[in-house]
């Protein structure tokens, strides 16, 4: 028999309920910098996604993506916590994450677009974003893949004594993998420093996780099985994510091993461009968009004393980076044909196979 559902801390599916006390983290002890910078990091990530969508429907990004508007503060609370050379892993929707660890726009902008400026050189796209310059390992597509990949990183920097954290993030249907489980136990059997975070937007593609789940939260309510902390935050509020970040990778750090963080958010589109995502009740929509984690925070910095003027101004100089990393994308050469064949093996070429 399927276990009752219970009590959802942030309000029962499908509706959202916004915390009574929206300034309960105003006191926290983040300085006024690091919560600008972050505010920053969100309205980046913000017109950055606008941005790719309108050039998805002028048939200019090459292939689908994946959108993660209104899920920004969960890139740019853990972007900030993290150091220069943690290792960060993302899911398919990844572009938040990216720009989190410090990649300029026009590189990802351009990939999107399948430019030869583009990241990866115009070959990787939208869903396998990766700098390892900037500690981004890499957005993952096979659903749970990158959970193991992210211990493999851990076992690395634990063997090496180098202080690294691996942070792996993934979303609420991998929960439901084989790969996850095995992640875990192996990760906290190690004591590996690495931290699992579920971006719980509350839907696996187009079914909603909480009627295929056993578990109320399907992520925490299986820490314990692993002998892990159950941990459920609000991932639409940028202070809780950043304090819970830093405690975790923290932990991580000193030798305490894995923690798995739940982050309850909410995609303001569909789960693809393909998909208009009219299987969600609009009542649903409306809630969760009225709980917009750049209004939240835009609200408490004002609270805090910031100027509206200061706040506009972080907000028209994001738009302007992306408005020039538009054009410089644009401007980017096609890739050429010959490049389709490097990069395929250890010695960059293929025909060594002939």
């Amino acid at each position: 028999m399927r276990a009752p559902l219970q009590e959802h801390p942030y309000g029962q599916h499908p509706i959202v309920k916004p915390p009574e006390d929206p300034s309960r983290h105003d006191g926290a002890d983040i300085d006024l910098s690091t919560r600008k910078d972050m505010y920053r990091s969100m309205r980046e990530m913000r017109v950055f996604e606008k941005r790719a969508y309108d050039l998805f429907m002028k048939q200019l990004v090459k292939g689908t993506s994946h959108l993660s508007l209104g899920m920004e503060a969960i890139a740019a609370g853990f972007g900030r916590a993290m150091r220069r050379d943690d290792y960060t892993f993302a899911t398919y929707r990844g572009h938040a994450h990216t720009l989190a660890r410090g990649v300029p726009m026009t590189p990802v902008l351009a990939e999107l677009l399948g430019r030869a400026n583009g990241l990866l050189g115009g070959k990787g796209g939208s869903m396998h974003l990766t700098s390892v310059e900037h500690g981004m390992m890499g957005s993952y597509a096979i659903i749970g893949a990158h959970l193991t990949i992210a211990n493999g990183a851990a076992w690395s920097a634990q063997y090496r004594g180098s202080g690294q954290v691996a942070v792996c993030f993934f979303g609420d249907g991998t929960t439901n993998i084989g790969a996850f489980h095995e992640a875990l136990n192996y990760a906290a059997v190690y004591k590996l420093p690495v931290v699992f975070v579920c971006e719980n937007n509350m839907y696996m593609e187009y079914t909603s996780i909480y009627d295929i789940t056993a578990v109320r939260n399907p992520a925490a309510d299986r820490a314990t099985a692993y002998g892990l902390e159950p941990v459920v935050i609000d991932g639409n509020d940028v202070d809780e994510v950043y304090m819970t970040a830093k405690s975790a990778i923290e932990r991580a750090r000193s030798g305490q091993g894995p923690s798995l963080i739940e982050a309850l958010t909410y995609r303001h589109g569909g789960h693809s461009r393909a998909d208009p995502g009219k299987y969600r009740p609009s009542q649903e929509v409306d809630a969760w968009k009225a709980y917009d984690p750049l209004d939240v925070y835009r609200a408490r910095l004002t609270r805090l004393g910031v100027d509206a003027a200061e706040l506009d101004a972080i907000d028209a100089e994001a738009l302007a980076a992306v408005d020039k990393a538009t054009e410089e994308a644009k401007a980017g050469e096609l890739p050429a044909p010959e490049s389709a064949f490097t990069d395929v093996w250890a010695d960059g070429g293929w025909s060594w196979r002939n």
